[in-house]
């Protein structure tokens, strides 16, 4: 029997564009495709439940999309070195492909492993596709890492993106006989309770659906997409974020599918402008979580070290359940519950609210949203907690404090953002429904509301807390 190559598959739960599986199967070897859950390597950042939702479902998407091609889906669980070099010794494979990821754990490991199998004699390569630049691709003219996005994305328009790798017609699987888990006994549903039962309206993962997404994104939000990605009430942004985090689709391939479209009709180049950029801020974040691999639990600017958060259990645990009083911070984190996801640019507005208006640590929002998004990156998540915190690369400044009410008013101004959400305030008018407690008792009443029974009262006073914030944040910046 012809020794066989392992296909480690990662965060690339697609066939079409995969450079380790597209190099394997042209090495003309049969393949061992495995998948492996490893909740021991990463230590705290293993899969949050959100996450698990996704990758059941997607993995069984994956597993009919092999089956089509001939191929089957190994499932193990365990420490993903060990479960490797296991894999190695049970069929005899002399060659091992994957696609990189970024994590420092993964990146550990990943060295790690071809040092250990290379000494076995056993072939290891690796191939770029999560992003669009590997992190080493773009840099300064000093040779040095970016730490501003603006540059960065600059100098990623003057480099060519690598290309497309073609999917394989038939996949080659190895005869031998092979044990594998079945995915029901890793229990990555919710059952009691089942809290994602309204995630699946919402989604459909696997790497057909990303395609679907891709698809229903150019034809029909890609022309308005500069203006209409931060309408909340709208249906304005991509959705393509959990697809491309778990890989079902590349950011080449959308990046390649969205310029098709443009040369077909140039008027789309404006909102694909803006695309392109949000590609390249998902880049940057890995980037910055490569170069600074304490990213996800450390300060990237050290002076924040000595910030005094405050522990405040229970007006945190009114920010997760959207009982702040705030209406448009309420809907954003009660769509996050209910949906696997929040809207960009009510996730500024939350974390905003967390940071600035609490003072609560941005790690407790990062854990938050890490076991809550189906969309949850750790490069992305860290770097753009750190951003609204000011703490981070290319950060906003610690005087840009969100004013929940304006930011409702500019980006909610119908409130069909907050109807959807809070439906509890529903009745009140467009001018009252981002500021209730300014309704009088009578036009309350008249509307259902009954401020601190039916809808909490403000947890905070925008004004005082504002004052707060700047005092604390500028007193910091005086320190450094």
């Amino acid at each position: 029997m012809t020794s066989p190559a392992i296909v480690w598959l990662r965060q690339d739960l697609r066939i079409a564009d995969n450079p380790a599986l597209a190099a394997a199967v042209a090495s003309k070897r049969p393949l061992v495709l495995v998948y492996v859950l490893d909740d021991e390597t990463p230590a705290k950042w293993r899969l949050g439940g959100a996450s698990r939702w996704w990758l059941h479902h997607s993995l069984e998407a994956l597993v009919r999309d092999l089956n089509a091609k001939g191929a089957k889906l190994v499932l193990r669980r365990g420490r993903a070195d060990a479960v490797l070099h296991e894999l190695v010794r049970e069929t005899g494979a002399e060659a091992v492909f994957w696609n990189r990821c970024y994590e420092p754990f993964a990146v550990a490991r990943d060295k790690a492993l071809k040092l250990t199998l290379g000494a076995q004699g056993v072939a290891v390569e690796s191939f770029s596709g999560a992003l669009m630049f590997e992190p080493w691709e773009v840099r300064t003219k000093s040779g040095e890492a970016f730490k501003v996005f603006t540059p960065f994305w600059r100098a990623c328009l003057q480099v060519e993106m690598r290309a497309l790798a073609a999917a394989p017609k038939k996949i080659k699987g190895w005869d031998g006989a092979l044990a594998s888990d079945g995915l029901e006994d890793w229990a990555l549903l919710p059952t009691r309770p089942n809290w994602a039962t309204g995630f699946e309206p919402c989604w459909t993962p696997g790497e057909a659906g990303a395609l679907k997404a891709l698809s229903a994104f150019i034809d029909q939000r890609l022309s308005a997409y500069a203006e209409g990605r931060d309408l909340m009430g709208e249906d304005g942004t991509s959705r393509l974020s959990p697809h491309l985090h778990f890989g079902e689709i590349s950011p080449v391939q959308v990046r390649r599918s969205i310029e098709a479209a443009v040369l077909h009709e140039p008027a789309l180049q404006r909102g694909a402008d803006k695309f392109f950029a949000e590609l390249g801020w998902r880049d940057f974040s890995a980037n910055l979580l490569f170069h600074w691999p304490t990213l996800p639990e450390a300060n990237w600017r050290a002076q924040f070290d000595a910030f005094v958060w405050r522990d405040d259990d229970a007006a945190f645990e009114a920010w997760t359940k959207g009982q702040t009083g705030y209406p448009v911070v309420d809907a954003g984190m009660r769509e996050l519950w209910a949906t696997g996801y929040m809207h960009n640019r009510a996730r500024m507005i939350a974390a905003s609210f967390l940071i600035k208006h609490l003072l609560i640590d941005w790690r407790r929002g990062e854990d938050w949203f890490w076991d809550t998004l189906v969309d949850a990156d750790l490069g992305n998540n860290a770097a753009s907690w750190q951003w609204v915190a000011g703490s981070g690369a290319d950060a906003s400044p610690y005087f840009r404090i969100f004013n929940p009410v304006t930011q409702g008013e500019r980006y909610d101004a119908d409130g069909a953002y907050v109807r959807r959400w809070v439906p509890e305030l529903a009745k009140l008018s467009d001018e009252l429904i981002h500021q209730p407690w300014i309704a009088s008792e009578d036009v309350l009443a008249k509307a259902g509301v009954s401020l601190g029974k039916t809808y909490p009262e403000p947890i905070v006073d925008h004004t005082v807390v504002r004052a707060r914030a700047l005092a604390a944040f500028a007193a910091l910046r005086e320190e450094d």
